[in-house]
């Protein structure tokens, strides 16, 4: 069973000070994330509160968010790109562009931004022992590339239209 948290209640009674830790190293991390982070993002026009942001464009909805290691300690910020009505899914569920966020997309639309490359949780923004406030000023730095990764990243083209049936010998 699983608290509010999203901690195992046999984690918690069995190890209840690492339990404390890591929440009180992620609330410090969600606050400096609003401090530092959250108004660069609402002044190019994101929208929405931790961990999910949109952003109407001209030619589509930017989506970020932030993904929290389940283990504690680290983050990744996905981005992608969708349509300005939102998105629906391969089996008709329509998500309306005001609740789309990344999860919800193909993986294939969606871009990874950390501060180092790799594939393992320790490319990721790490905030471990404290370094919640260095983690925040790593996210600010990574902003440009965000902004480049939305401006250069096309709509994904998701044709829904059915082609028009023709009778052989009319035109």
């Amino acid at each position: 069973m699983i608290n509010a948290e999203g901690v195992p209640f046999e984690l918690r009674s069995r190890f209840p000070y690492f339990i404390s830790l890591m929440n009180d190293e992620r609330k410090a991390m969600d606050e400096a994330l609003r401090k530092l982070v959250l108004p660069q993002l609402h002044a190019l026009g994101f929208k929405g509160s931790l961990p999910h942001f949109r952003r109407l464009a001209s030619d589509g909805l930017d989506v970020l968010t932030f993904q929290f290691d389940r283990h504690g300690g680290g983050f990744v910020i996905e981005v992608a790109r969708c349509s300005q009505e939102g998105f629906t899914t391969t089996w008709g569920k329509t998500i309306p562009s005001n609740k789309v966020t990344t999860w919800d997309l193909p993986s294939s639309w969606r871009h990874r931004i950390q501060p180092l490359s790799g594939s393992g949780t320790d490319s990721w923004f790490r905030f471990e022992n404290g370094n919640v406030r260095e983690a925040a000023v790593a996210v600010l730095g990574q902003i440009p590339r965000i902004e480049i990764w939305f401006q250069s990243e096309q709509q994904p083209v998701v044709s829904t239209d059915r082609p028009k049936a023709t009778i052989s010998g009319t035109s």
